[in-house]
């Protein structure tokens, strides 16, 4: 793997003794992806095994879910206002400063959520707690961005931009297997009172735990000497949001739409089935949860092979021909969900292994276009975008139109995002032939 300079000719940035390579960058990355997915899964398994019936008692399951669900959907409501202040922020003060108030505040609302009291005690104080902590959630993430993303991009060796764009997206299945199986622990060994009551608190105070380890990792990488001189070098600084998106708007646009393919596959195999079967079946949620750690591991490997596909056939042509076979697993993947175990698991474990042929080439494959001086800013707004339209609400609408329509029209709404990511790449190509 080769050494990339730190901006002066013999010197390894700092005075520390060996330049900076992209197995350097690339843990970064893995490791503050992992800790942000990990406490992204934790509320979204909660928002399905414990809201509804701890803040939204009053309701019947299906109306207290979709509540739940609207509460979910206001961290990604938060998340671009975030990254417009924290941006600011760092400018004002430093990579370092912006990351640290953002992970705290982020540990900070996950832990206050751990100790939510329910309906029952403060009453609909326990709504707007929720809401409170989740939006203290979203407008932290909008602060996580440090930029290790595009720059392990731009640092990528000829010929492994594909593999190394795949890194970042590890995270996701990591964080799922993870939060699957610590609450099918918690749901497996204790009743039903006891895991509403205290049980589902405990993986609250271990995504703070890893939030704490996650900081420290982080900012031991993004403050080194040897990285400063590689954002730097690489123009990798923060622009103002309003000149960004005034110069870049069409970019931006573009780039969040690119990805809702996989966005919405995203959701449809992580937190639509749960919900599903939790307020449809008898099934135990125990038994699904280690399903769904189990899918994601073929997940995890489909991500993988991602790498070096794209790297043979190109990103886009790879992400072009996962929304293509999305679109075709929208017509009949979702009804898989109806016929038992064996539909259950057909449907999880194929919907993963596109997932993860999709997900693993979905960040930065637009937002790569962006010219440097707008690639720090543009990347954040891009990816925040992108979970907006695509995810933030998936859940909601999903369950709400399959729960009025049938499972066959949780399958339009994700052709809806293959169809949008098609058209995307479709309108970038154009735009670039015209450039």
């Amino acid at each position: 793997m080769p050494r990339i300079p730190s901006g002066e000719p013999g010197r390894s940035g700092g005075g520390h003794g060996d330049a900076v390579t992209p197995g350097d960058i690339a843990i970064g990355v893995i490791i503050g992806r992992t800790s942000e997915f990990f406490d992204f899964f934790v509320y979204a398994i909660a928002s399905v095994l414990v809201f509804p019936r701890l803040v939204f008692p009053w309701a019947t399951p299906l109306t207290a879910t979709l509540m739940s669900f609207a509460v979910f959907a206001l961290a990604f409501v938060a998340r671009p206002v975030g990254s417009i202040w924290f941006t600011g922020v760092d400018r004002a003060y430093g990579r370092g400063f912006k990351l640290t108030v953002a992970l705290v505040l982020l540990g900070g609302s996950t832990a206050a959520i751990a100790f939510l009291p329910g309906y029952d005690t403060v009453g609909n104080g326990a709504v707007a707690l929720l809401a409170l902590f989740r939006l203290g959630q979203g407008f932290a993430q909008g602060g996580t961005w440090d930029g290790l993303p595009s720059l392990l991009a731009l640092n990528a060796p000829a010929g492994r931009r594909g593999w190394y764009a795949m890194l970042p997206q590890l995270g996701a299945p990591l964080g799922l297997i993870v939060a699957s199986l610590l609450f099918a622990l918690f749901t497996g060994a204790l009743g039903s009172a006891d895991f509403l009551d205290w049980g589902w608190r405990y993986p609250f105070f271990v995504a703070f735990a890893i939030n704490v380890v996650a900081l420290f990792a982080r900012l031991r990488i993004v403050e080194s000497p040897a990285f400063e001189a590689l954002y730097q070098t690489r123009d990798l600084v923060p622009e103002r949001a309003l000149h960004t998106l005034t110069r870049e708007w069409r970019t931006v646009v573009i780039g969040a739409f690119a990805p809702l393919a996989s966005f919405a596959l995203f959701h449809m195999v992580t937190v639509f089935p749960l919900s599903w079967v939790a307020l449809f079946t008898l099934q135990s949620p125990t038994r699904f949860l280690l399903i769904e750690a189990g899918a994601a591991t073929t997940g995890l490997l489909a991500m993988v092979a991602s790498g070096s596909l794209a790297d043979r056939f190109g990103r886009r042509r790879l992400l072009a021909a996962s929304a293509a076979a999305i679109a075709v697993f929208s017509g009949f993947a979702p009804q898989l969900l109806a016929l038992g175990e064996a539909g259950e698991l057909a449907f999880m474990i194929s919907g993963f292994v596109l997932l993860g042929l999709c997900f693993g080439q979905s960040s930065g494959a637009v937002a790569g276009d962006l010219p440097l001086r707008d690639r720090y800013t543009g990347a954040a707004l891009t990816n925040d975008l992108a979970w907006l339209v695509g995810a933030g609400f998936a859940p909601l609408v999903a369950l709400w139109a399959t729960a009025r329509f049938g499972l066959i029209a949780s399958g339009a709404y994700l052709l809806s995002g293959a169809l949008a990511t098609l058209i995307a790449l479709w309108l970038n190509r154009e735009l670039a032939r015209g450039s």
